[in-house]
């Protein structure tokens, strides 16, 4: 689905990462950890068209993403779910209508079953009509979830879902997160938090990766 064949990434004139493999099949799930700094958000980000690599060769979905004009790329991301760490959101616009939002950008009109369902889902019913300045960390990163999967995607990208929450909406996180892969999503999280993956390891066939200095790694089994 998402393949990086020996990657590399720099900018101003220094490398970021080198000769980087990953791939991630249909229906797995994967953990990225590393120091800050590492290229953890970088990474995420050619997984999914945001930035070019400077070396090697990144596919996605089976197309270069070099080759990829403005509006292939967008097609592209109708697939891939991303959460981002900062969970930006229209603060105008009603809980209900952000998480509505990229069925409406894609021209798509949303069936208010479908944003209801997904509510209820992320445990936002009673914050619906709510706007973004009124939710709690936990609850704006639970609405980022259901935005992200609205368009039905293959894959699921999230940078540091759970860094801004205490560890019960953590964990809740973590059980969506789950679910979705047992629905047969595809899923990397880019994360700090070590317990966290000892946890979701206990429920799942995860592939922990660990990228420093300039290489990604299966991590070891102190995890």
């Amino acid at each position: 689905m998402i393949e990086l064949d020996n990657v590399a990434y720099s900018y101003g004139g220094a490398e970021l990462f080198s000769a980087l493999n990953l791939s991630l099949a249909p229906g797995s799930f994967h953990f990225l950890t590393g120091p800050s700094g590492a290229g953890k958000t970088t990474l995420l980000k050619l997984c999914y068209g945001e930035l070019i690599a400077t070396g090697g060769q990144v596919r996605l979905f089976g197309e270069d993403a070099r080759a990829m004009d403005r509006n292939a790329v967008a097609q592209i991301r109708r697939r891939i779910g991303v959460v981002h760490q900062d969970c930006q959101f229209l603060d105008h616009l009603s809980v209900a209508e952000n998480i509505a939002l990229p069925l409406t950008v894609s021209g798509r009109s949303a069936q208010p079953s479908d944003v209801t369902d997904l509510l209820g889902w992320v445990g936002l019913t009673r914050q619906a009509a709510q706007t973004p300045p009124e939710l709690s960390g936990g609850e704006r990163q639970r609405a980022a979830l259901a935005r992200a999967v609205i368009m039905s995607p293959d894959v699921i990208l999230a940078d540091e879902p759970t860094g801004n929450v205490d560890a019960e909406m953590s964990q809740r996180l973590m059980a969506l997160l789950l679910e979705l892969n047992k629905m047969g999503k595809t899923i990397l999280i880019a994360t700090h938090d070590l317990s966290l993956i000892r946890t979701a390891k206990a429920q799942v066939s995860a592939r922990v990766l660990r990228l420093k200095d300039r290489k990604l790694q299966l991590a070891g089994a102190d995890l």
